[in-house]
């Protein structure tokens, strides 16, 4: 949809303040974000969290009722999809069963004032970046779902746009068609320094192919941040839950550094003194010893131990909270020497643990 068709020219997105809703029901509340130029922003989160409606707002096809956008230094709040200068991929590549690869990559192109030469020069150039040109001649039916992947990416860039949208643009294919087109598609996405905004309710994908990632819970922003910072350090108990596997602890205070969690207490990095709470911390993050370590080991015993590969993943109950179970993985290296031993010990390392005070989930 851009007014060119020569190299890309990435511009930034701002998202100010965006509200939405259907008849009663709220969809969207006062959503902000901004996306650099060249960068890869995935909106994630559950079914009904409001992600596509924000994708489909960007690119016009849907019209917030409050709130504002700008790409670049233009304000497209109120402008006609034509006119918002991106490419599109839907979840269905919507593409023309008649046509062939060629004729649907340059769709798009058809209705500019270009000469035919110039139509085909840019086809031929899209189909070696998406590695088609073999398959040029051929119908959408007689493609792979990774192929026809490809040519709707390769048609939405064709006319050189300064953004690309993407809505769930590999959720159709099975899971290691789409854990190869991920790494491929993110690649090209660099090569071109687009500026990208993609939705997916796939963790692993975000995490695989964004710069940085907009967790959404209820039609919020509940964390923006880059994947690293939000699967180690989630803003929220929601952040921390959805990203991830999750141990959570009930704690009743925070003092002089220690969350008090009935007879246990445990050292904590960064803590202010409080009442109750919960505590999270990753299952990679624990450690189980024969022995107890000098501090925040506590006495647990193995009730199920399942082989996952490259890990073992340990469900264990802590011997001073009954009923009370956690989950730790642990390398399958780690376990040359396997610890059959009923009764371990587990180990908390202080950087690892989060407290939430009054959190619920």
């Amino acid at each position: 949809m851009a007014s060119t068709t020569g190299p890309i020219s990435p511009l930034p997105l701002s998202v100010h303040g965006i509200g939405k809703s259907f008849g009663n029901i709220g969809v969207l509340d006062d959503v902000s974000l901004n996306v650099e130029a060249g960068e890869l922003v995935c909106l994630l989160g559950p079914s009904g969290c409001g992600k596509t409606t924000l994708l489909r707002i960007i690119a016009g096809l849907e019209k917030q009722d409050s709130g504002r956008l700008q790409l670049g230094q233009r304000d497209i709040s109120k402008a006609h999809p034509q006119e918002r200068d991106y490419g599109i991929l839907f979840q269905s590549y919507a593409l023309f069963p008649n046509l062939t690869v060629a004729q649907n990559i340059g769709y798009g192109l058809s209705t500019r004032s270009l000469l035919r030469s110039q139509i085909r020069q840019r086809v031929e150039q899209m189909l070696e970046l998406v590695g088609l040109t073999a398959i040029a001649d051929k119908y959408p039916g007689q493609l792979s779902g990774g192929q026809q992947q490809r040519v709707g990416l390769a048609r939405a860039l064709a006319p050189s746009p300064s953004m690309l949208l993407l809505d769930e643009p590999m959720s159709a294919l099975d899971a290691k068609v789409r854990e190869h087109l991920r790494h491929e598609l993110r690649a090209l996405q660099k090569q071109l320094g687009i500026t990208t905004v993609m939705v997916t309710h796939d963790q692993d994908e975000a995490m695989v192919m964004a710069d940085r990632i907009a967790v959404m819970n209820q039609g919020r922003i509940e964390q923006f941040d880059t994947p690293e910072a939000i699967y180690r350090y989630p803003a929220t108990p929601f952040v921390a839950n959805f990203i991830g596997q999750a141990n959570w602890l009930d704690y009743q205070s925070v003092s002089d550094g220690q969350v008090h969690l009935g007879p246990i207490s445990l050292q904590l990095h960064n803590v202010s003194a409080g009442g109750p709470g919960r505590l999270f911390c990753r299952p990679e993050a624990l450690r189980v010893d024969h022995h107890a370590q000098a501090a925040n080991s506590v006495a647990a015993q193995i009730k199920e131990k399942l082989f996952l590969g490259n890990r073992y993943r340990l469900t264990m109950e802590l011997d001073q909270l009954q009923g009370q179970s956690l989950v730790a993985d642990i390398s399958a290296d780690l376990m040359a020497a396997p610890l059959d031993a009923e009764r371990v010990w587990l180990t908390f390392p202080a950087h690892s643990l989060q407290a939430f005070p009054g959190a619920g989930l």
